[in-house]
């Protein structure tokens, strides 16, 4: 599961398909969770998780 914003999905999407040779699920996070989580590729606040299943 990758948390990321909006400008580096696209780049969590690339990591899930490489890394697990399937499609990924990409949900938005709640807005109770966007202030406690990061993307983990910059630390802005994360709008989107990634994840494989």
């Amino acid at each position: 599961m990758i948390y990321s914003c909006e400008e580096h999905v696209d780049v969590a999407i690339d990591t899930v398909v490489d890394e697990y040779e399937t499609f990924p699920q990409l949900s938005k996070i709640s807005e109770d969770n966007k202030l406690s989580t990061a993307c983990e590729y910059c630390q802005n606040p994360a709008i989107y998780m990634v994840a494989n299943e």
